[in-house]
């Protein structure tokens, strides 16, 4: 009797797990918001970042040897901070009337590390030679220059880029001034020593990185949800400012306004320089828009760039219509092509031209828009972007793709949709990856599935 039951008990179980494997699994709900990762305190940042700031000084020798430079300088003046600053100092405050950086490659005694600043710091001592009475510029500089006597002087200035840029005339005549007569001819622009370095990331960022795509991802999906949405209320303005303050609930900033889109069956698109339109604030979310965020964070140092769909349920409907379905395919097709061909050390624009060859004979309408990202949201480095590759001059055609770079995959396709009688519809996707010797690696799954507002 008690061998049966046993008996009878092992084929029950066996045949429940056996049904249960039968069964469909359940089906992924795009909507679904995963945990938010906990993000440092201010103080804790700061240290983590010195940590990171020791490793990126390890570099920065190599780099100006491979470079060709003598010295590196990079200045940074009160109510004008130089975008450069928090990455080859301390990311701290400095209120010095200008405050000045200089890596000096010494020869056999390596890189010699001199800050002149208005106020001693304490922590820039870590980093740099600083006395606690701190000497005048006048004074240090000549003094440094007759000493080494400098070939080449590298300055942020003559770049394609704001922080290639960025040092002021006050700033490069007065260095001229103190160092010596002859100096300024020993100045050249720094413009690829600054993108090697703020291109080059480090391998202790990836999971800080991967944490500021979660919350990205967390904040863009709510934003895009029921939560924030309701329809015929709800305005483009309102999921602004709601994004506004959930940043500000976690201290994060961001790095450019958050932008919305909104797409209606049976109205024209608006557009701006070949973009879909951003809607005005006053905008009321409908039922059956199409509604497209732009968003990114700022935190440790580092910037994210975000883009996301998502559709607005109709009375009666219960899942999107399969042509926005069709839509959003094409565009996942073409982020495809772009893993696909995407190799280190390949040049940017045989990379935008493979990519938007297998479009053409795909028959999907693409526009392709990627840029790196890092220190600067657009980031320096080998944009994969329609604007430089139709142009034969354009620098960044050439530009080779760099192993561990972080890229904007940011892009779009335009389909015709059966269920807006034909009317086109852009879906536009934007997912931070990282680039393998297999091609980009997103930070979180792309999106493959509209989100929606129920």
């Amino acid at each position: 009797m008690i061998g049966r039951c046993k008996r009878g008990w092992l084929l029950g179980v066996i045949l429940a797990s056996s049904l249960a494997l039968a069964e469909p699994p359940a089906k992924k709900d795009s909507m679904a918001i995963p945990p938010e990762p906990k993000l440092l305190t201010w103080s804790q940042q700061i240290s983590v970042r010195e940590g990171w700031l020791t490793k990126r000084h390890a570099m920065i020798l190599d780099l100006m040897r491979k470079h060709g430079v003598d010295w590196w300088i990079i200045t940074n003046e009160e109510f004008h901070d130089d975008p450069l600053t928090q990455y080859i100092a301390p990311p701290r405050p400095y209120t010095g009337g200008r405050d000045i950086f200089i890596f000096i490659d010494t020869g056999e005694q390596g890189l010699r590390r001199v800050a002149i600043t208005g106020f001693a710091e304490e922590n820039v001592k870590k980093f740099f030679e600083a006395p606690d009475d701190p000497k005048p510029a006048s004074e240090v500089l000549p003094a440094l220059y007759n000493q080494y006597h400098p070939k080449k002087i590298a300055l942020s200035f003559g770049g394609a880029r704001g922080v290639t840029r960025s040092i002021t005339n006050d700033t490069y005549k007065f260095l001229a001034d103190k160092m010596g007569s002859d100096a300024a001819s020993h100045f050249v622009p720094a413009a690829d020593l600054i993108e090697e370095y703020s291109d080059t990331r480090l391998p202790d960022e990836f999971a800080t990185y991967t944490d500021m795509v979660k919350v990205t991802e967390i904040l863009a999906k709510r934003a895009l949800s029921g939560e924030v949405i309701t329809p015929g209320k709800t305005t483009v303005g309102d999921v602004r400012r709601w994004l506004y303050d959930e940043m500000g609930k976690r201290n994060l900033t961001t790095w450019f306004q958050q932008d919305l889109r909104v797409q209606r069956k049976g109205k024209e698109n608006q557009t701006s320089r070949g973009f879909l339109a951003v809607a005005p604030e006053e905008v009321v979310i409908e039922k059956g828009d199409v509604v497209h965020l732009d968003f990114g964070i700022t935190y440790m140092g580092l910037n994210t760039d975000w883009q996301k769909m998502t559709y607005v349920l109709r009375d009666g409907e219960k899942d999107v219509p399969e042509g926005l379905k069709k839509a959003l395919a094409n565009t996942n097709t073409l982020q495809d092509a772009m893993v696909k061909y995407s190799r280190p050390g390949r040049s940017a624009g045989d990379v935008y031209t493979d990519v938007m060859n297998e479009m053409k004979e795909k028959g999907i309408e693409a526009k392709v828009y990627s840029h790196p990202l890092g220190f600067q949201g657009h980031g320096l480095g080998a944009s994969i972007d329609y604007r430089s590759a139709q142009r034969a001059d354009a620098m960044p055609v050439a530009k080779k793709l760099r192993a561990g770079s972080y890229i904007s995959i940011e892009l779009n396709s335009v389909t015709p949709v059966a269920e807006w009688d034909g009317q086109k519809v852009f879906v536009m996707e934007e997912d931070p990856a990282y680039l393998t010797d297999e091609g980009w690696k997103f930070f979180v799954p792309r999106q493959t599935e509209w989100y929606v507002v129920r």
